[in-house]
Protein backbone atom coordinates (compact mmCIF):
# COMPACT_ATOMS: atom_id res chain seq x y z
CA UNK A 1 0.00 0.00 0.00
CA UNK A 2 1.25 3.06 -1.12
CA UNK A 3 2.07 6.62 1.57
CA UNK A 4 -0.91 8.30 -0.59
CA UNK A 5 -4.26 6.89 0.68
CA UNK A 6 -6.46 9.87 -1.64
CA UNK A 7 -5.32 10.59 -4.86
CA UNK A 8 -6.63 12.74 -7.84
CA UNK A 9 -5.71 12.57 -11.58
CA UNK A 10 -6.97 15.00 -14.34
CA UNK A 11 -6.76 13.85 -16.97
CA UNK A 12 -7.81 10.31 -16.48
CA UNK A 13 -9.52 8.89 -19.41
CA UNK A 14 -6.34 7.74 -21.28
CA UNK A 15 -2.97 7.46 -22.36
CA UNK A 16 -0.72 8.49 -19.75
CA UNK A 17 -3.86 9.58 -16.93
CA UNK A 18 -5.13 6.09 -17.74
CA UNK A 19 -2.16 4.18 -16.91
CA UNK A 20 -1.30 6.31 -13.75
CA UNK A 21 -4.93 5.58 -12.56
CA UNK A 22 -4.28 2.01 -13.03
CA UNK A 23 -1.48 1.85 -11.16
CA UNK A 24 -2.45 4.07 -7.80
CA UNK A 25 -5.70 1.82 -7.92
CA UNK A 26 -3.81 -0.70 -6.32
CA UNK A 27 -1.91 1.20 -3.70
CA UNK A 28 -4.03 4.07 -3.08
CA UNK A 29 -7.68 3.98 -0.85
CA UNK A 30 -9.31 6.60 -2.48
CA UNK A 31 -8.48 7.86 -5.93
CA UNK A 32 -10.40 10.51 -7.54
CA UNK A 33 -10.35 10.84 -11.82
CA UNK A 34 -11.73 13.83 -13.70
CA UNK A 35 -11.98 14.10 -17.28
CA UNK A 36 -14.19 15.48 -20.13
CA UNK A 37 -15.54 12.63 -21.20
CA UNK A 38 -17.05 10.03 -19.20
CA UNK A 39 -17.39 7.18 -21.38
CA UNK A 40 -13.81 6.82 -21.93
CA UNK A 41 -13.58 8.03 -17.88
CA UNK A 42 -15.65 5.09 -17.25
CA UNK A 43 -13.72 3.02 -19.41
CA UNK A 44 -10.72 3.76 -16.84
CA UNK A 45 -12.77 2.68 -13.83
CA UNK A 46 -13.37 -0.57 -15.30
CA UNK A 47 -9.54 -1.42 -15.90
CA UNK A 48 -9.46 -0.66 -12.06
CA UNK A 49 -11.79 -2.89 -10.84
CA UNK A 50 -9.24 -5.71 -9.47
CA UNK A 51 -7.86 -2.98 -6.81
CA UNK A 52 -9.59 -2.44 -3.71
CA UNK A 53 -9.18 1.44 -3.93
CA UNK A 54 -12.51 3.27 -3.97
CA UNK A 55 -12.66 5.31 -7.79
CA UNK A 56 -14.82 8.55 -7.76
CA UNK A 57 -15.55 9.39 -11.47
CA UNK A 58 -15.81 13.16 -11.88
CA UNK A 59 -16.72 14.99 -15.71
CA UNK A 60 -14.34 18.19 -15.43
CA UNK A 61 -12.96 20.49 -17.83
CA UNK A 62 -9.80 22.16 -15.62
CA UNK A 63 -9.91 24.79 -17.95
CA UNK A 64 -13.45 26.11 -15.84
CA UNK A 65 -11.83 27.80 -12.41
CA UNK A 66 -14.99 28.19 -10.73
CA UNK A 67 -15.59 24.10 -11.62
CA UNK A 68 -11.90 22.96 -10.69
CA UNK A 69 -12.18 24.96 -7.34
CA UNK A 70 -15.73 23.69 -6.15
CA UNK A 71 -14.52 20.21 -7.34
CA UNK A 72 -11.05 20.56 -5.42
CA UNK A 73 -13.78 21.84 -2.06
CA UNK A 74 -16.01 18.77 -2.91
CA UNK A 75 -13.65 16.17 -2.30
CA UNK A 76 -11.58 17.87 0.97
CA UNK A 77 -15.12 17.85 2.61
CA UNK A 78 -14.60 14.50 3.41
CA UNK A 79 -11.07 13.45 1.98
CA UNK A 80 -7.79 14.85 2.58
CA UNK A 81 -5.65 14.54 -0.98
CA UNK A 82 -2.58 13.15 -0.85
CA UNK A 83 -1.44 13.64 -3.72
CA UNK A 84 -2.98 15.63 -7.08
CA UNK A 85 -1.16 14.88 -9.97
CA UNK A 86 -2.22 17.60 -13.02
CA UNK A 87 -2.10 15.29 -16.11
CA UNK A 88 -4.44 17.05 -18.26
CA UNK A 89 -3.50 18.51 -21.46
CA UNK A 90 -3.77 18.89 -25.74
CA UNK A 91 -1.37 19.41 -28.29
CA UNK A 92 -1.08 21.21 -31.59
CA UNK A 93 0.86 22.20 -34.48
CA UNK A 94 1.79 23.81 -37.44
CA UNK A 95 1.21 21.93 -39.85
CA UNK A 96 -1.19 23.43 -41.70
CA UNK A 97 1.05 26.74 -41.45
CA UNK A 98 1.11 28.53 -38.46
CA UNK A 99 -1.21 27.86 -35.03
CA UNK A 100 -4.78 30.14 -35.12
CA UNK A 101 -5.01 31.90 -32.00
CA UNK A 102 -8.15 29.90 -30.79
CA UNK A 103 -5.23 26.63 -31.11
CA UNK A 104 -3.00 28.51 -29.12
CA UNK A 105 -5.45 29.70 -26.71
CA UNK A 106 -7.41 25.89 -25.97
CA UNK A 107 -3.50 24.27 -25.35
CA UNK A 108 -2.67 27.41 -22.90
CA UNK A 109 -6.05 27.31 -21.53
CA UNK A 110 -5.54 23.32 -20.87
CA UNK A 111 -1.78 22.27 -20.40
CA UNK A 112 -1.70 26.09 -18.32
CA UNK A 113 -4.60 27.35 -16.56
CA UNK A 114 -5.96 23.65 -16.56
CA UNK A 115 -3.18 23.68 -13.75
CA UNK A 116 -3.35 26.01 -11.89
CA UNK A 117 -7.31 25.73 -11.79
CA UNK A 118 -6.51 22.62 -9.65
CA UNK A 119 -3.35 23.08 -7.86
CA UNK A 120 -4.15 26.85 -6.93
CA UNK A 121 -7.04 25.84 -4.55
CA UNK A 122 -4.94 22.55 -3.20
CA UNK A 123 -2.19 24.43 -1.75
CA UNK A 124 -4.42 26.82 0.17
CA UNK A 125 -5.52 23.54 1.65
CA UNK A 126 -2.44 21.63 1.76
CA UNK A 127 -1.20 24.50 3.37
CA UNK A 128 -3.09 24.88 6.48
CA UNK A 129 -2.53 21.00 7.33
CA UNK A 130 1.28 21.39 5.94
CA UNK A 131 1.14 18.28 3.87
CA UNK A 132 0.67 17.04 0.45
CA UNK A 133 1.60 16.38 -2.85
CA UNK A 134 1.73 17.35 -6.08
CA UNK A 135 2.65 16.32 -9.35
CA UNK A 136 2.90 18.50 -12.43
CA UNK A 137 2.88 17.05 -16.34
CA UNK A 138 5.46 19.03 -18.23
CA UNK A 139 7.33 17.67 -21.37
CA UNK A 140 10.92 16.94 -22.67
CA UNK A 141 9.53 19.80 -25.21
CA UNK A 142 9.34 22.53 -22.02
CA UNK A 143 13.04 22.90 -22.43
CA UNK A 144 13.20 23.58 -26.11
CA UNK A 145 11.50 26.18 -28.33
CA UNK A 146 9.67 24.22 -31.06
CA UNK A 147 9.00 25.64 -33.96
CA UNK A 148 6.58 22.97 -35.13
CA UNK A 149 4.60 23.47 -31.47
CA UNK A 150 4.91 26.91 -30.30
CA UNK A 151 2.01 26.78 -27.80
CA UNK A 152 2.82 23.65 -26.48
CA UNK A 153 6.51 23.69 -26.01
CA UNK A 154 5.95 27.00 -24.40
CA UNK A 155 2.79 26.25 -22.23
CA UNK A 156 4.97 23.02 -20.83
CA UNK A 157 7.96 25.65 -20.55
CA UNK A 158 5.11 27.68 -18.34
CA UNK A 159 4.14 24.91 -16.08
CA UNK A 160 7.56 23.54 -15.41
CA UNK A 161 9.07 26.59 -14.14
CA UNK A 162 5.76 26.88 -12.14
CA UNK A 163 6.18 23.74 -10.55
CA UNK A 164 9.68 24.11 -10.19
CA UNK A 165 9.86 27.54 -8.31
CA UNK A 166 6.48 26.29 -5.90
CA UNK A 167 9.08 23.16 -5.19
CA UNK A 168 11.09 25.47 -3.33
CA UNK A 169 8.70 28.20 -2.05
CA UNK A 170 6.24 25.35 -0.68
CA UNK A 171 8.85 23.12 1.35
CA UNK A 172 8.50 25.41 4.05
CA UNK A 173 5.33 24.17 4.41
CA UNK A 174 5.73 20.83 4.52
CA UNK A 175 4.49 20.22 0.66
CA UNK A 176 5.95 18.74 -1.97
CA UNK A 177 6.35 19.27 -5.43
CA UNK A 178 7.68 17.41 -8.33
CA UNK A 179 7.42 17.85 -11.98
CA UNK A 180 7.45 15.38 -14.89
CA UNK A 181 9.20 15.88 -18.19
CA UNK A 182 8.72 13.07 -20.66
CA UNK A 183 9.68 12.45 -23.99
CA UNK A 184 7.61 10.67 -26.31
CA UNK A 185 4.84 8.25 -24.69
CA UNK A 186 2.25 6.15 -26.63
CA UNK A 187 -0.91 7.78 -26.23
CA UNK A 188 -3.84 8.78 -28.37
CA UNK A 189 -2.29 12.00 -28.73
CA UNK A 190 1.06 10.75 -29.46
CA UNK A 191 -0.56 8.28 -32.16
CA UNK A 192 -1.84 11.47 -34.59
CA UNK A 193 1.83 12.15 -35.36
CA UNK A 194 2.86 10.99 -38.43
CA UNK A 195 6.95 11.24 -38.34
CA UNK A 196 9.92 8.86 -35.99
CA UNK A 197 9.59 9.81 -32.66
CA UNK A 198 12.90 8.81 -30.98
CA UNK A 199 12.82 6.73 -28.13
CA UNK A 200 8.63 6.29 -27.97
CA UNK A 201 7.86 4.80 -24.84
CA UNK A 202 4.17 3.03 -23.83
CA UNK A 203 2.01 4.25 -21.26
CA UNK A 204 2.55 1.56 -18.60
CA UNK A 205 6.30 1.92 -18.20
CA UNK A 206 6.22 5.88 -18.51
CA UNK A 207 3.90 5.30 -15.52
CA UNK A 208 6.18 3.14 -13.32
CA UNK A 209 8.46 5.84 -13.84
CA UNK A 210 6.58 8.59 -12.85
CA UNK A 211 5.24 6.55 -9.76
CA UNK A 212 8.61 5.82 -8.31
CA UNK A 213 9.68 9.68 -8.98
CA UNK A 214 6.93 10.96 -6.94
CA UNK A 215 7.62 8.21 -4.39
CA UNK A 216 10.96 9.34 -3.90
CA UNK A 217 10.21 12.80 -4.60
CA UNK A 218 12.16 13.67 -7.07
CA UNK A 219 12.48 17.64 -8.04
CA UNK A 220 12.42 16.86 -11.95
CA UNK A 221 11.39 12.91 -12.81
CA UNK A 222 12.69 13.11 -16.72
CA UNK A 223 12.79 10.33 -18.98
CA UNK A 224 14.97 8.65 -21.23
CA UNK A 225 17.65 10.69 -19.65
CA UNK A 226 19.63 10.11 -22.59
CA UNK A 227 17.11 12.17 -24.75
CA UNK A 228 17.56 14.83 -22.38
CA UNK A 229 21.21 14.62 -22.44
CA UNK A 230 20.52 15.54 -26.14
CA UNK A 231 18.64 18.37 -25.92
CA UNK A 232 21.12 19.93 -23.10
CA UNK A 233 23.66 19.49 -25.82
CA UNK A 234 21.60 21.09 -28.79
CA UNK A 235 20.62 24.10 -26.28
CA UNK A 236 24.18 24.22 -25.76
CA UNK A 237 24.92 25.05 -29.47
CA UNK A 238 25.30 28.78 -30.75
CA UNK A 239 21.71 30.20 -31.89
CA UNK A 240 21.84 30.38 -35.62
CA UNK A 241 22.67 26.59 -35.43
CA UNK A 242 20.09 25.64 -32.97
CA UNK A 243 17.59 27.14 -35.84
CA UNK A 244 18.97 25.04 -38.42
CA UNK A 245 18.28 22.03 -36.92
CA UNK A 246 14.76 23.30 -35.70
CA UNK A 247 14.40 23.84 -39.41
CA UNK A 248 14.85 20.39 -40.27
CA UNK A 249 12.21 19.10 -38.30
CA UNK A 250 9.38 17.70 -39.27
CA UNK A 251 5.65 19.92 -38.28
CA UNK A 252 3.21 18.23 -35.89
CA UNK A 253 -0.35 18.36 -36.92
CA UNK A 254 -2.76 20.69 -36.01
CA UNK A 255 -4.74 20.65 -32.56
CA UNK A 256 -6.25 17.51 -31.32
CA UNK A 257 -7.62 17.40 -28.14
CA UNK A 258 -6.52 14.52 -26.40
CA UNK A 259 -5.18 14.31 -22.99
CA UNK A 260 -1.50 13.55 -22.11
Amino acid sequence: MSKFKNVLITGASSGLGRALAIEFSKKSQNLFLCSRNFENLQETKNLCQNSNANIYLKILDVKDEIASQNYIDEIEKYFTLDLIIANAGVSGGTALGTESFSQIKEIFDTNLYGVLNIVQPAIEKMILRKNGQIAIISSLAGFVALPSSPAYSASKSAVRIYGESLRVNLAQFGIKVNVICPGYIKTPMTAVNNFYMPFLMNADKASQKIITGIEENRGRIIFPIIFYFIIRILLALPFFLIEKIMKKLPKKSALKKYLT
